[in-house]
C-alpha cells in the first residue's frame, strides 16, 4: 500500500511512521474507500509513538498507538457525522481540529501545518461532496430517450354529397305572381302613355323637360346617346 501513497507523502512524513500506518489500516479499510491523505504528528522533543490522523473518502480514523507501540487504538467518524473542521497554526506546529453533529470533538495537536493544511482541504472537500452531491459526482452518460407524442387520430370530415335536381325551367325558381305579371303587362301601356303626355305638353313643359335631361347628362347619371335620343323625342313636339 505505501507505492500508492507516495503521491501524498511530503517532506513532513516520515515514511517509516506512515507505512506502520498503513500497514495496521490495510485490513481496516472497507470496500471502495480509499486513502486520501495521512497527517503524523511531531512534536518538539522526540516523538517516539506519535499520533496520527487518516482520512478517506468515507471517514475520519484516529491512530493511536497504546502499549509502547505494540497495539494501535483506531477511533473513526463517518463524514455524514462531521459538523466542520478546524485549523489553527502555533509556532511549533498546528492543531487539526473537527466536531460531530453530536457535538464531540477531537483535536490532534502538533502537526505540521502542511500537513494541518492539507487535511484541512480534504476535509472540506469532502463535506462539500455531502453537501452537493450531483454537482461534484460526475454526469453519466444516460441514454436519450427520444419523446415520442402518441399521434391522436383525426376524425376525417365527411360531407355528406347531395343529391341536386336538375332544374329544367326558370319557373320553377321564381314564381310568377301577380304583382310580377302586372309589372310586365303594365310596361306597355306607360310607354304609350308616355309619349302621348309628350305630345300633350307645352312648349315650356317640352323645354324644361329637356334641362332636365341635361342635367343629368352633366352629372353623369344617363350617357350621351341616352340624352341624344330622348332630345330629338322631345323636338319633335316643340
Amino acid at each position: 500500500m505505501i507505492d500508492n501513497l507516495k503521491k501524498i507523502l511530503n517532506e513532513d512524513q516520515d515514511p517509516k511512521a506512515i507505512e506502520k500506518i498503513t500497514s495496521k489500516l490495510e485490513n481496516l479499510l472497507m470496500t471502495n474507500e480509499e486513502v486520501g491523505y495521512i497527517a503524523v504528528q511531531k512534536k518538539p522533543a522526540v516523538t517516539i509513538l506519535p499520533d496520527s490522523v487518516v482520512v478517506t473518502n468515507k471517514r475520519i480514523i484516529l491512530c493511536k498507538p497504546k502499549n509502547l507501540g505494540l497495539s494501535m487504538e483506531f477511533v473513526d467518524y463517518d463524514w455524514d457525522d462531521i459538523a466542520a473542521s478546524f485549523v489553527k497554526e502555533g509556532i511549533l506546529g498546528a492543531d487539526f481540529t473537527f466536531t460531530t453533529k453530536s457535538e464531540l470533538t477531537q483535536t490532534v495537536d502538533y502537526l505540521p501545518k502542511n500537513q494541518a493544511r492539507k487535511l484541512y482541504t480534504y476535509a472540506k472537500e469532502q463535506l462539500d461532496l455531502l453537501k452537493n452531491p450531483i454537482a461534484a459526482a460526475p454526469m453519466a452518460s444516460t441514454p436519450i430517450v427520444e419523446e415520442t407524442k402518441a399521434e391522436i387520430p383525426v376524425a376525417e370530415e365527411v360531407i355528406e354529397e347531395m343529391e341536386t335536381e336538375e332544374v329544367t325551367s326558370f319557373a320553377e325558381i321564381i314564381p310568377s305572381t301577380p304583382a310580377v305579371q302586372e309589372t310586365f303587362t303594365e310596361t306597355a301601356p306607360q310607354q304609350a302613355n308616355a309619349e302621348k303626355k309628350l305630345s300633350e305638353m307645352s312648349s315650356d313643359e317640352l323645354f324644361a323637360k329637356l334641362q332636365n335631361y341635361k342635367k343629368l347628362l352633366d352629372n353623369g347619371l344617363i350617357l350621351q346617346g341616352e340624352y341624344d335620343k330622348l332630345k330629338a323625342e322631345i323636338l319633335q313636339y316643340m
